[in-house]
């Protein structure tokens, strides 16, 4: 069941010694559902929303029916390829549902509940995604979508009563009698969005393999796996790869129980209330929720927590929330670095290896990483350069959806371009120094300034706008936009305002522009284009004249 084994060796012995075993056919979600008949009748999911109601799902109910909403979404005429988008919250609906799509061969399209029309319009268009599983709060949206989505044929309502097709009908009318499709490791199980430096966003195409890929990663970042008691909680939305593919879904094919809180905003004295409660023992914590109970008085006498392990990833964890995690937490922190594309490739066990303050670890049992030049030469330690991962994976997404130069643009020889900068230490750990491109880093978020740009001169008031990250203590960059005033506009906090809500409203509350500066004209190369990097210089000046970051 496990990868790895806590037999005395250490992390490099580790390294050394494994070797992938890809059978030619497997599915995610048969891996996940139908290897638990010894744990039937334990808990899978401790569920709690905002209102404090409660319930649990035990791993029987979860496999029982996965296998009834796989026979209905097939009534309805969904199969092999067919996407289908899932925006819902951390609810027992989301885990069904994408389970039993990958069980029927069709490809999740998991989309955040923070998206707004523009967004989320796009990302269902681009994907051509044929049905949608959602609940009351955004079907409206939809429903006032769906004239513009052609390929767009169904919407489905968690929520009983409130229009749509009633998943729940759907479900308890169908038999638990189920036969998954047998799959190909190569097959794709997941479309994913993320952000790039230039244009819309693009369709990462995730195989079924990905989840075996994640394992060595996932089972040392927790200090190995399963162990008795383990409960596993994440306040990452599973909409994106962290919540979903670093958290639920592995942690669920382990056996672990997963909590899961559909509690909208995070708030950090809940979440601690709800790592008491559950006695959770294992988690993904991002850097940006720790520095946020970091600011609870009195935690370490208010709490009674059961914390074992905590992974953080997202951003850089810090000296400062490393030292809070073992003086006050009491728990070992393992900061691990990946993308959507290629996840779960670095990071720390501090049960078999010392963390360094500031590095992002070692490449996991499995993974090839390092800085390469850009003929994608591996450089020597000490040398920065673009961080590579050799692309002979089996956690190497397929490509991006009908982008193949887009795809193939990202190579470098026989190395995937991450687009993140650092280098390696003479011991073998990874050193982040910063990124190769625009994207910015938020709270955990990647975000890509062209999306926010295209939003911004929708705005009467906007002629031309730039969007760059700006250093912040608390989310390691906000998003700021400078913005130069078409004719007749007065720049005010209250146009300001009314520029932020535009994006907050047609985006997503995570890419709004946190900071507006007005100005005369934006810096442009000789071939016009803006100069993104030089409004970053001038912001880091401006922070670091203010005491609020340091060089």
């Amino acid at each position: 069941m496990n990868l790895l084994e806590n037999d005395g060796r250490d992390f490099e012995a580790l390294q050394r010694d494994f070797r992938w075993r890809i059978p030619q056919h497997y599915n995610m979600g048969v891996d996940v559902c139908d290897r638990h008949a010894s744990r039937a009748d334990q808990t899978a999911l401790f569920l709690e929303n905002a209102e404090g109601h409660c319930q649990t799902l035990s791993f029987a109910e979860l496999k029982s029916q996965v296998q009834q909403l796989a026979n209905g979404l097939s009534r309805l005429g969904l199969g092999r390829g067919d996407r289908v988008g899932i925006i819902l919250p951390q609810r027992a609906e989301t885990a069904l549902a994408h389970l039993a799509l990958w069980k029927m061969g069709c490809i999740s399209v998991p989309l955040s509940v923070l998206f707004g029309p523009d967004a989320m319009r796009y990302r269902l268009e681009d994907s051509g995604t044929r049905a949608v599983i959602t609940d009351s709060a955004h079907l409206p949206m939809l429903e006032g979508l769906n004239a513009e989505l052609p390929d767009l044929e169904m919407l489905l309502n968690v929520d009983r009563g409130g229009g749509g097709i009633d998943f729940w009908e759907l479900l308890e009318s169908s038999s638990e009698a189920f036969q998954a499709l047998n799959t190909a490791a190569a097959d794709p199980a997941l479309l994913i969005y993320t952000s790039g430096t230039t244009g819309p966003p693009k369709g990462a195409v995730i195989a079924h393999r990905c989840l075996i890929g994640n394992l060595t990663g996932f089972e040392l970042s927790q200090n190995f796996v399963p162990r008795a008691g383990d409960v596993m909680w994440t306040p990452a939305d599973w909409a994106w790869t962290g919540g979903l593919l670093d958290g639920l879904i592995p942690a669920l094919r382990y056996g672990i129980p997963v909590l899961g809180f559909d509690g909208g905003r995070f708030d950090a004295v809940r979440c601690l209330e709800l790592l008491e409660k559950y006695q959770v023992r294992i988690s993904f914590i991002p850097p940006t929720a720790l520095k946020m109970f970091m600011q609870v008085p009195n935690l370490e006498t208010r709490f009674k927590l059961s914390l074992r392990s905590i992974m953080s990833a997202g951003e850089q964890v810090g000296e400062e929330v490393l030292r809070f995690a073992d003086e006050v937490l009491q728990v070992p922190l393992n900061e691990m670095w990946g993308q959507t594309e290629f996840n779960y490739l670095v990071g720390n066990c501090q049960a078999i290896m010392p963390a360094r303050p500031g590095s992002m670890g070692k490449p996991y049992p499995g993974h090839r990483v390092c800085p390469v030049d850009g003929e994608g030469r591996p450089l020597p330690p000490g040398e920065v350069g673009e961080l590579g991962a050799w692309r002979d994976d089996p956690v190497f997404f397929l490509g991006y959806w009908n982008r193949e130069q887009a795809t193939r643009d990202k190579f470098i020889g026989e190395y995937w371009s991450t687009g993140d900068m650092g280098y390696q230490d003479a011991d073998g750990y990874l050193w982040f120094v910063g990124r190769k491109d625009d994207v910015i880093s938020t709270a955990g978020h990647r975000v890509g300034p062209g999306e926010i740009e295209d939003c911004l001169l929708k705005h009467p008031a906007v002629a031309q706008a730039a969007v760059i990250g700006s250093p912040d203590a608390l989310r390691g960059s906000i998003i700021k936009a400078f913005i130069v005033l078409a004719k007749g506009h007065q720049g005010d906090e209250a146009l300001a305002a009314a520029i932020k809500n535009q994006v907050k409203s047609r985006l997503a509350a995570h890419e709004y522009p946190r900071e507006i500066e007005f100005i005369e004209s934006l810096p442009m190369t000789t071939t016009g284009k803006v100069r993104r990097l030089e409004l970053r210089q001038r912001e880091i000046e401006r922070k670091q004249g203010k005491g609020e970051v340091h060089g």
